[in-house]
């Protein structure tokens, strides 16, 4: 498998999980930076690989009425001042051609959303310009359609690709999470993150915004874990009754040091070799 080198450690070829962790979207540079440092404190005291993640700009909101975020310039300023100041790589997603330039000069990791995980040229140029490229597989695919879209950024020049699985559509409203998934798209030769939050969420499911099962967060995380995903992205939010964005499927912080501690214990044991 491909061993991708991120800040000081490595993604893949069986090394322990990394954790891709943030808000759903930033909201001001206060909390950002607040949750950040958190979760720097917290991985380190558990020795897990840790990754920031927020997104600036979320363009698929469910309604034209939802909070989108600060935008690139502003959203980009932060993420780079978290990086910065707290030595943590950063991870966002893009959604325009036009920031693609600007975000590769921040980002460690250039994120494609599921949405446009399909479009050529978009997958293509930020394999050009990205050090590392992770893209989610849309829910409207199979596992095995992600061969294809690998083939994209492979032949744009970038060999530093992650898959994250996060569900596929189940009927209106609903995902539903194939652990077969983590097997399958491993075999292509790549680091897989598994999204465990946002698979549990319900898309649309509240009329004008997305429902979710928070609840469901850790089963799915643990049977990922079991199934040998490389990272595990958790959205997270001190208080998601009031975040501003994906509340209903985002983690409490104060709820994820046992889980982190148990997903330890089974990434542990799978990956240990067999005596």
């Amino acid at each position: 498998m491909k061993r991708i080198k991120i800040s000081k450690f490595i993604i893949g070829d069986n090394k322990k999980f990394v954790l891709i962790a943030g808000p759903c979207v930033l909201e001001n540079e206060k909390s950002a930076m607040d949750t950040a440092r958190y979760l720097k404190r917290l991985t380190a005291k558990l020795d897990i690989p840790f990754i920031f993640k927020a997104s600036y700009d979320k363009a698929n909101r469910t309604s034209i009425k939802s909070y989108r975020g600060p935008g690139a310039k502003k959203g980009l300023a932060i993420l780079e001042k978290i990086k910065g100041e707290l030595d943590v790589p950063v991870l966002s997603d893009v959604h325009r051609f036009e920031e693609i330039n600007a975000a590769a000069n921040v980002l460690d990791v250039v994120q494609v959303p599921a949405f446009l995980c399909r479009q050529t040229d978009f997958i293509a140029e930020i394999a050009k310009k990205a050090g590392v490229i992770n893209i989610k597989k849309g829910q409207f695919l199979a596992p095995w359609d992600m061969v294809n879209v690998i083939d994209k950024a492979r032949k744009a020049g970038n060999e530093n690709i992650m898959i994250t699985e996060r569900g596929v559509s189940f009927g209106y409203n609903n995902l539903v999470f194939d652990v077969r998934s983590i097997p399958i798209l491993r075999d292509m030769g790549y680091p897989v993150i598994f999204d465990a939050t946002h698979s549990v969420q319900l898309p649309g499911g509240e009329g004008t915004s997305s429902g979710g099962q928070r609840d469901m967060v850790k089963y799915l995380a643990r049977a990922a874990v079991a199934a040998g995903v490389d990272g595990i992205f958790f959205e997270v939010h001190r208080d998601p009754e009031k975040a501003l964005c994906d509340g209903a499927n985002s983690l409490y912080l104060n709820e994820l040091e046992n889980l982190l501690t148990m997903l330890k214990k089974i990434d542990s044991l799978i990956k240990s070799p067999i005596k």
